[in-house]
């Protein structure tokens, strides 16, 4: 039986901004050093010892807007320690992410000249937990004031005589955990203080964002709202899709329906997580001027074994791909409060986009869906009416279809579906309400036999996109058959 959607194609309901599709690169196992830092004089190609390949893949999606340091690193560097020459770069001991040294050769002029190379803007998140607001604004000065001053001398010292844009800006991490410690309370007031000396310099217009709640954690948002909301542009949101216990989080690779049916169901969480803080905020900013940063979501597995415990490297299956393209969707539907996401991570840990291995590199099912999900990018809403069929497992049903629909500023039409049940089609008829008429369908899918399956550095494109044929346009509708756990991208022009 055929499930009934209707697409009003006439009608908007907000844009989806681009910076949802952000990244989140942390000192923090081998996600900048091998995955995108190698030095000068690596064999592996290189552009001022940043990765080609890996520079080459991330332009491919379209990647709008990169976070560094961190992440808890982010508390517990020092930026000064990362300009100069490098030989001279201050070792410290990386304590939070496998107690290994931190170089810092990969510092704030390689992190700005990668996102010149990627086209993307930075995200820089400060020191609060053990920095000083001296230091804070000191690190603003530098990269972003023009005039005559000590940080800015120093940055031409350096080697860079115009100071760089730079849009985001996080004052602080975690602070409710890794980052201090502290009640929301304290850091509402901290809050206050440091983002006072986030200064603006010339047409450099910085969007602070304030840290914020994870999962169920209400309190949080509501004081942060209640007690700094207008000194902040955003306020960050942490959410993991974590199927076992924090002890035991299951394996990447080797995992039942059972498990399959678990990370699914805790990832359309989100929805419920994103709906409540939005109501808090609404509270306090009914004119939704503050955007919601959810600036660390993803899948959180057992480290794949034999690895550094501490470095969070883990596989990535169609499994991966579905929580992806899922949580996307939810953020489309929300995106008139949040207004960027960063996945977590984007090299070598947790939900990888990349994964690499000495001079090799593979892309993984995430990255297929970020690839095929960029068309999103700024497009223009458009609402869909649709009450799901359910994907039953012992006892336990979810939505067994995700949807979400937009316009780009060319006029196409793009429907991205996903089909979570592992065992059944999912027929779908889309009444596409107001269209003109169009020319042609097209479609691409991203699905397998095995839920299983990932890609390896001996088969690097065993999961990835094909040419979808399931589905057919009829007028001012269309039909479409939906593989088993598949994700699907159909674009009408």
């Amino acid at each position: 039986m055929s499930q009934k959607a209707i697409i009003n194609t006439d009608i908007t309901a907000g844009i989806i901004n681009k910076n949802i599709y952000g990244h989140f690169a942390e000192h923090l196992g081998r996600c900048i050093y091998e995955g995108i830092w190698v030095g000068e004089d690596s064999p592996i190609p290189n552009t001022q010892g940043i990765r080609n390949d890996v520079v080459q893949a991330l332009k491919k999606i379209q990647i709008p807007v990169l976070r560094w340091p961190g992440g808890c690193f982010a508390d517990e560097y020092h930026w000064k320690d990362g300009i100069g020459p490098r030989e001279n770069r201050k070792r410290m001991l990386n304590t939070h992410w496998g107690g290994v040294i931190e170089n810092n050769h990969f510092g704030t002029h390689e992190f700005m000249l990668l996102c010149e190379m990627l086209g993307c803007e930075p995200y820089i998140n400060g020191n609060v937990g053990s920095g000083t607001v001296q230091e804070m604004q000191e690190w603003v000065e530098y990269m972003t004031f023009d005039g005559e001053s000590p940080m800015a001398n120093l940055r031409r010292e350096n080697g860079r005589h115009t100071p760089w844009h730079v849009k985001y800006f996080g004052v602080g991490n975690e602070n409710w955990g890794c980052g201090g410690n502290m009640r929301p309370e304290y850091y509402a007031d901290e809050f206050r203080r440091y983002q006072t000396y986030v200064r603006n310099y010339g047409d450099n217009k910085i969007y602070k964002i304030a840290c914020g709640s994870h999962d169920h954690n209400y309190e949080w948002t509501e004081v942060l709202m209640r007690e700094a909301a207008r000194f902040m542009n955003g306020l960050s949101l942490h959410y993991y899709t974590i199927t076992g216990t924090w002890q035991h989080k299951g394996s990447a690779t080797d995992f039942t329906e059972d498990e399959w049916f678990t990370t699914i169901k805790k990832a359309l969480v989100m929805d419920e997580i994103i709906s409540k803080h939005a109501t808090i905020m609404d509270k306090y900013d009914p004119d939704k001027r503050v955007g919601m940063i959810v600036d660390e979501w993803g899948t959180w597995f057992d480290v794949e074994p034999g690895t550094n415990p501490g470095f969070l490297y883990q596989q990535n299956t169609l499994r991966d791909a579905l929580v992806a393209a899922v949580t996307l969707n939810i953020f489309h539907n929300h995106c008139e409060r949040v207004q960027m996401a960063n996945i977590a991570q984007t090299i070598n840990v947790l939900q990888a986009m990349i994964l690499t291995e000495g001079e090799k590199m593979i892309v993984t099912p995430t990255y297929h869906v970020f690839d095929m999900y960029k068309v999103h990018q700024d497009a223009a809403r458009l609402p869909v009416e649709f009450s799901s069929d359910t994907y039953e497992h012992n006892g336990e049903h979810i939505p067994q279809v995700s949807i979400s629909a937009s316009r780009n500023a060319q006029g196409q039409i793009h429907i991205s579906l996903c089909n979570i049940d592992p065992k059944s089609e999912a027929n779908l008829s889309i009444e596409l309400r107001g269209l003109e008429e169009t020319a042609k369908l097209t479609g691409t899918v991203l699905t397998a036999a095995d839920m299983h399956l990932h890609n390896t550095f001996e088969q690097p494109e065993a999961l990835k996109p094909a040419d979808f044929h399931g589905a057919t346009l009829m007028g001012q509708g269309l039909s479409a058959k939906l593989p088993p756990m598949s994700v699907v991208v159909l674009t009408i022009e």
